[in-house]
Parts: structure tokens; C-alpha cells; sequence
């Protein structure tokens, strides 16, 4: 803890604050930025073609690659939506902030909401993606939400105003959980979790079906079965099968640097968790293509062998700088993976108890479980009744991971009596994805140019 965090620490512990006086500082701050004032969308002044964007933030991926994400991103407005957190972060920017800061997933669409397990064998849902994760404005979170879950919605074929309904109730929900864990005794807010109670304290009730079948596959999403379709016995030693272009061998060289960065990423993790990974023994290294953003970043699976046949799946993936970073004011980072860890650690209830971070051939990196109990609703496919439960989850999670950084009370503040600001966010999401729709359509042409090239897969 640095010399500032802890002066903090200190005045902060030195004075008990009456709950109501926290709420009223936050009702001060609507005062000041209104909740009408996150209705507008307003692009940056300097914003970037699609191509210009496209083209800059494929920088430092692997050029074979990106063909691979362009297709990706040409799929759909909303797949175009998952790979330009960028593109949105710089148009956020230019409006309303309240100037309130929390640990911000960076990325908050739909998609990035999951289910995984704890270490207790739980399976809960979160926010589950932190490339992107940074200190800044709670609302960036919150419009990314909203305007994904109208994207989603459009591709599921719901009604332009079942789309708004869902963005709606995503920020009544938030709201109302923020009511919720500002009247929480500290120790109980800090680790709600999203296990399947939520979705009656959300009235998610009609998730449950999807809940329950996405949990059951959930739990079957693990290293044991990663190995048992992946890998097969090769002489003395285990070995990744080749799937190319999606899972493809390393050269030797690749494989010993990867291993080689493996004791400094032990040394990130919490002791006790440091003397159950080295039980274990390394005996294949593979590359494999990840995500929709992510397309063209360095990722491997590191493959291990434990207690007799028990195998052991990790994931090393390239962290690179935030794409939020060029819109805030924010320190600069030392290592991109532990900025990641520290953010999924702040944000998430439960985090992965092997999450930690390496250097590999002088690129940072972020160190996981592969397929972790790992399990998704898929927006995209919900009815107008389901997505609109969905929203309400999903915002909800929101809240409570933001109140892990930011006052849950002082929030709650803020966002009180506020069913103007659920109509203006929703009407930013359904604006906000028009311009998506037709940043998608200007990407469509720049490939039928010829000025991007693109792969489908």
C-alpha cells in the first residue's frame, strides 16, 4: 500500500460517518449532473473512422490473425459492439460524468456477464472479463450495458421497444441493488454473490430454466475435460492435439518461454495457492485463438499433470494497455496483467483462486484456469421476456461490482428517485446502438473494398 492509501486509510478509519450523511453528498452530486444529462450521445471530436480504428487497435496483434477478427466483428452489429470497447470508451468520454470513480470492468456488455465456479464448487454468475479494467465513471459500465442488451436484442429479433425495456430495467435494477447493499452491513454487501437466489431478488424468475441449463453445463466445464477431448498420451508425456487454426503446437522455443515464465507468476499468487500449484508438473504447451477482442493477442494453454490421471488446464493470455486508458486520467501502468488481476480481484465476489500474472518474452501477461466451471446465457438468443430478466441480472451484478470500489451508500445517493435516469439511459442505449449499427455497416463496406481484409470463423 502506497504512502497516499494509507494517509487515506488512516482519516478514513479515524471517523464513523452516519449513513444518511454519505447519501445526501451523493444527492448533492445529482444536483450538479443530472440524470438527464446521460440521455445525449455525443461522439468524440476526434473520432476515428472504422478503419482508422479497426487498423489501430490491430497494433501488436499477430498480423496472421486479423483477417480473423475482422470476420469476427463483420458478423454482427453486436459482434462489432464486443470488439470496439475502444471506439465507445472515446465517445463516453465526451458526455455527462458524474464524477463518481469505480473500479470499472471496462467492458460491460452482455456477453461479458458468465457463470463459473468458486472453490467451493458454487456456480455463480459475475462480470467475467477485465481486459479492459481501469478506475473511471460507474455510468461508462452502466451505457455499455444498456446499449449491448439492445444489440443483443436486435439480433434475437425483440422489438425496438423489448430492447429498450431490457436497457431500462438493467438500470432499475442497478439501482435498486444499490438501494439494497447501501443498507447492508459492510461485511455482507462485499460478498453478495450471484448464485441462483439472485435472480428472485432481481424477479429474474424466468432465467431460472436458462440459469439451471447453463450452470449444469457449467459444471462439467473443467480441466478434466479440456484434457480428455484435447490431449492424448504420447510415450511418457500428454500432448495437446492440433485443431488448427483454433489450437495449433508451439515451437520448441515458445514452449520453454512460456514455461520458464511460470515460477514469477507462482509468486503472484496467495501463499497457500502457491503450494498447491506446485504439486503440479508442466507437460504440453499449445496456442489457441480466443474471443471476439481479443482475436490476434498471444494466448497459450499451458497443459499440467497432478495426482495420478488429474490434469490441470491454465491459460496464459497477452494483456495489453486498457483501451480506456486514453480518456482517463489514470496513472500509468507498471504491468498490464497485474492491472487486470487486481481489477477482477476488486471487482469480482470470487475470484479464480490461480489468477495471477507473468512476463513472457518481455509481453505481459494474465495466468488462469481454462474453462474454470465456465458456463454463459447467451443474450442474443433470449425472447423479449427473458431478455428483460436477463437485463435485470446483469445490472443488478453491475451494482454490486461496483460497490466494492465505490460507497455503495454514496451511489445509491446519486442514483435515488431515479426513474429518470432508467428512461435517459435507455434512450442513450437505443441511440447509441443506431451509431453501432452504422459503424457496422461502414465496416461491412471497407471489407467489400477490399480496405480490410476479413476471414470468417
Amino acid at each position: 500500500m502506497g504512502e497516499r492509501k494509507r494517509a487515506e486509510a488512516a482519516q478514513a478509519l479515524g471517523r464513523w460517518v452516519e449513513p444518511e450523511e454519505v447519501l445526501a453528498r451523493g444527492r448533492e452530486l445529482r444536483a450538479a449532473v443530472g440524470h438527464e444529462a446521460h440521455r445525449e450521445v455525443l461522439l468524440a471530436h476526434d473520432r476515428p473512422s472504422v478503419v482508422e480504428f479497426v487498423d489501430a487497435s490491430n497494433e501488436g496483434r499477430l498480423p496472421e490473425l486479423v483477417p480473423l477478427r475482422v470476420g469476427r466483428m463483420l458478423a454482427s452489429p453486436f459482434a462489432f459492439f464486443r470488439g470496439s470497447a475502444g471506439l465507445m470508451a472515446g465517445d463516453l468520454a465526451a458526455g455527462a460524468r458524474t464524477g463518481l470513480d469505480a473500479q470499472l470492468c471496462g467492458d460491460a456488455h452482455a456477453a461479458n456477464f458468465g457463470l463459473y465456479g468458486t472453490p467451493e464448487g458454487t456456480i455463480v454468475m459475475d462480470v467475467n472479463d477485465f481486459d479492459e479494467t481501469l478506475p473511471g465513471p460507474w455510468e461508462w459500465d452502466l451505457k455499455r450495458l444498456a446499449t449491448s442488451l439492445v444489440l443483443a436484442g436486435r439480433e434475437g429479433g425483440v422489438s425496438e421497444k423489448g430492447c429498450r425495456d431490457a436497457a431500462e430495467d438493467a438500470v432499475n435494477a442497478y439501482r435498486n441493488a444499490l438501494r439494497r447493499l447501501a443498507a447492508m452491513p459492510f461485511l455482507e454487501s462485499w460478498s453478495a454473490l450471484g448464485d441462483e437466489s439472485a435472480l428472485s431478488r432481481t424477479k429474474a424468475d424466468d432465467l431460472l430454466d436458462h440459469f439451471t441449463k447453463a450452470a449444469s453445463k457449467a459444471r462439467r466445464n473443467t480441466s478434466a475435460r479440456v484434457a480428455a477431448k484435447w490431449t492424448r498420451r504420447e510415450g511418457e508425456h500428454w500432448r495437446f492435439i492440433a485443431d488448427p487454426p483454433v489450437l495449433t503446437r508451439v515451437t520448441p522455443g515458445t514452449a520453454r518461454a512460456v514455461v520458464d515464465a511460470l515460477p514469477s507468476y507462482v509468486d503472484t499468487l496467495r501463499e497457500s495457492r502457491y503450494n498447491l500449484i506446485m504439486r503440479y508438473g508442466v507437460s504440453d504447451v499449445a496456442f489457441r485463438v480466443v474471443g471476439t477482442g481479443s482475436v490476434g493477442l498471444r494466448n497459450y494453454l499451458v497443459l499440467l499433470h497432478g495426482n495420478g490421471d488429474e490434469a490441470l488446464v491454465l491459460q496464459a493470455k497477452e494483456a495489453r494497455p486498457s483501451a480506456l486508458a486514453p480518456f482517463l486520467n489514470t496513472a500509468p501502468v507498471r504491468h498490464e496483467g497485474k492491472r487486470i488481476v487486481h481489477g477482477a480481484r476488486l471487482v469480482q465476489a470470487e475470484t479464480d483462486i490461480l489468477l495471477g500474472w507473468t512476463t513472457i518474452e518481455g509481453r505481459p501477461y494474465i495466468v488462469r484456469q481454462f474453462r474454470n466451471r465456465k458456463g454463459e446465457i447467451d443474450a442474443t438468443t433470449l425472447k423479449r421476456e427473458d431478455l428483460d430478466d436477463y437485463g435485470r441480472l446483469a445490472g443488478a451484478l453491475l451494482a454490486r461490482a461496483h460497490s466494492r470500489s465505490l460507497d455503495p451508500r454514496l451511489l445509491a445517493g446519486y442514483c435515488a428517485g431515479g426513474d429518470g435516469l432508467d428512461d435517459a439511459i435507455a434512450r442513450y442505449a437505443l441511440d447509441y446502438a443506431d451509431r453501432t449499427c452504422a459503424d457496422h455497416e461502414e465496416l461491412v463496406r471497407a471489407v467489400k473494398s477490399g480496405r480490410l481484409p476479413a476471414e470468417i470463423g
